[in-house]
């Protein structure tokens, strides 16, 4: 028997050593049974050479302990078995206690093989003329083979049953090993004088370094630090262990390099990335550009280390002069306040959407009602994608009665959504999250389709009703194809322009002035009207009236109860309706819920009344009716 291929095995398995140590790593469990199949592997490899040699020279040896080392290297093929189903086994069961419970019946089968292997015998072919050992075999080596296909088996059952778990790239990893491991043994079993298996271990091993458990794979290439992939499996390690961490995530936002000239930036981010990597026990991420994690495992010690941290940042970056760098800070007290690190990264994703408060120190401190609002906010996008799966997206009208003509002349369209129950969701519960999570551009086509619908079934004019009011949202205004998708669903219900009024608000004038205003232009060409809602609230600047094309303003409800209420509002509200009317423009002033409300509005000549005063939002069919029974009397 020859070992030149075995030793090309330890070799390369010595080099891949080499470089693996060389690299930065991160204390990842399956790293950790990812050594454990190395080291089985070259002990396997290392034993068949020992086992060679004792073979070769066994006239200087006691048979018992030939047996001894051949029987041993057959063990170590047991050893290898049961490391790659450990492997396998550790992406599995994330949690320690089930990891360990699954592996205990394992490593008993594994004593039942080499208690099996050492107490049968072991007999060795020799060549034709008995001086020369060619392989062995025997019972010894029909268990080992038997019970390590046994692991094969439940290896490759479990890559079946729970690939779901596994991830895809170690599937792929493991089923390449195993199967240049299979195809060495048919070939050493049909050509017993080859000796490969060993060899085909370190090239699995090879397999498993180049597509998994190479370390630089969880690096940064720019900074040097863990990165993004890095941060999930280690969290997600923790998460599976109970093990409880605490969070720091710096964030550097647009003005965080304000005073920083743009020439010194990348100098000062690798300086900042370096600081990081030398923190001791305490690992540092680079999620995205523009956010690094640094995990705390003590979390009682993390506030002492923070604050050195955040030190560290008022004294400058860079050569002189010395550049002081702003980041914010979202400080993680305890990681228990979520259970997966995708809620984690969720979780802070939230928080810098929803706009981050710092207190004086510049730290944002996240609690669980931070968790929370974001559970009820989700569950709230959840239900909006819901109700407009199902179509449980409703319109409500209100009507507006026209003070001149002494009647409803129009009515405003509100949205609701209607639970599974038959219970109706008002629209401050959901419209805020539709705008955040953008599902708002769905929603509004859908609720303006359902007024085309409407105003297709009722005809406005039959019902003396010159409009309908619906709402536009910032986020619509802001989008460039409003005025060509709301006239072509016009255009599909044969819907004439002049009987829809569209609502804007101020804000919505001042964040996105420009589409607005290119959307407008479009839409009033195609003989749209339009309204400024909310008046009153904000800034309440006649700028914006002078600049928006607009035909109606909308007193809101808050400008009404200051006239009651604040003397020195009323005369406010007289200057506005006089500036407003010398615009040629008409009011509707909204809230409007008892008879001196009513008086004292149609007194000051404000052209429309809306409110509970006349009614509540009803469904269509009940509006319809309102509306007829109006006209009757």
């Amino acid at each position: 028997m020859h070992i030149q291929i075995q030793c090309c095995g330890i070799v390369l398995m010595l080099v891949l050593f080499y470089f693996y140590m060389r690299q930065r790593r991160i204390a990842l469990h399956t790293q950790r049974t990812f050594l454990n199949v190395f080291w089985s592997t070259f002990a396997c490899i290392a034993v068949d050479i020992l086992s060679i040699g004792t073979i070769e020279y066994r006239h200087l040896f006691p048979p018992v302990f030939v047996d001894l080392v051949a029987k041993t290297y057959l063990i170590t093929l047991l050893g290898v078995a049961l490391s790659a189903l450990s492997y396998m086994c550790s992406d599995i069961y994330r949690n320690q206690g089930q990891y360990r419970q699954e592996m205990r019946k394992y490593l008993i089968l594994t004593g039942i093989g080499v208690l099996g292997t050492y107490l049968v015998p072991i007999r060795y072919h020799y060549s034709t003329d008995g001086k020369q050992v060619l392989y062995t075999h025997g019972p010894s080596l029909y268990v080992t083979y038997g019970m390590a296909l046994v692991f094969f088996v439940t290896i490759f059952y479990l890559l079946h049953k729970k690939k779901e778990r596994i991830n895809p790239r170690r599937r792929e990893a493991v089923c390449i090993w195993l199967l240049v491991w299979i195809a060495a043994s048919q070939i050493q079993f049909m050509y017993t004088e080859i000796l490969i298996v060993g060899y085909a271990g370190s090239i699995g091993i090879m397999v498993l370094y180049l597509k998994l458990e190479n370390p630089e794979t969880n690096l940064d290439r720019e900074t040097g630090l863990f990165n993004s992939g890095a941060l999930y499996q280690y969290t997600g390690e923790l998460y599976a262990r109970d093990r409880d961490f605490s969070a720091l995530v710096m964030v550097f936002e647009n003005n965080s390099f304000q005073n920083v000239p743009l020439k010194k930036r990348e100098q000062i981010r690798m300086e900042i990335a370096e600081y990081l990597l030398k923190l001791p026990d305490s690992p540092a991420f680079k999620y995205a550009e523009d956010e690094f994690y640094i995990l705390f495992s003590d979390s009682d010690a993390a506030e002492q280390k923070i604050q050195k941290i955040r030190r560290r940042f008022e004294t400058g970056w860079g050569s002189e002069p010395a550049c002081l760098v702003q980041p914010c800070w979202l400080y993680l007290p305890h990681s228990h306040i979520v259970d997966q690190p995708q809620k984690l990264l969720t979780l802070v994703r939230y928080i810098r959407q929803d706009g981050m408060e710092f207190s004086e120190n510049g730290l944002l401190v996240v609690e669980k009602d931070s968790v929370d609002q974001m559970n009820r906010e989700k569950e709230t996008e959840q239900l909006i994608l819901k109700a407009m799966e199902e179509d449980r997206v409703e319109v409500y009208y209100q009507p507006i009665f026209s003070t001149e003509e002494q009647r409803i002349t129009s009515a405003e369209a509100l949205v609701r959504i209607r639970e599974r129950d038959g219970s109706v969701i008002p629209p401050g519960t959901f419209i805020d999250i539709a705008e955040e999570s953008g599902l708002i551009l769905r929603f509004g086509e859908i609720v303006f389709e359902k007024v085309c619908r409407f105003i297709q079934k009722y005809p406005p004019e039959e019902y003396g009703l010159h409009y309908i009011e619906v709402n536009l949202s910032v986020v619509q205004c802001a989008y460039d194809r409003l005025a060509e998708d709301y006239i072509s669903i016009m255009k599909k219900y044969g819907v004439d322009p002049r009987f829809i009024n569209l609502e804007i608000t101020e804000s919505a004038s001042t964040t996105a002035k420009k589409t607005l205003l290119g959307n407008m232009d479009a839409l009033i060409q195609y003989g749209i009207k339009f309204s400024l809602d909310d008046f009153g609230t904000g800034q309440s600047n006649l700028n914006y009236i002078v600049d928006m094309p607009v035909d109606i303003v909308k007193f809101d409800k808050s400008m009404t109860n200051a006239y009651f209420e604040n003397g020195r509002a009323r005369y406010v509200m007289d200057a506005a309706i006089h500036m407003i009317h010398g615009m040629d423009l008409q009011i509707v002033s909204e809230g409007i819920e008892t008879t001196e409300q009513y008086e004292a509005m149609k007194n000051l000549g404000i052209s429309y009344i809306q409110g509970y005063y006349f009614s509540k939002p009803l469904p269509e069919e009940e509006f319809i009716r309102f509306i007829e029974e109006h006209r009757s009397r």
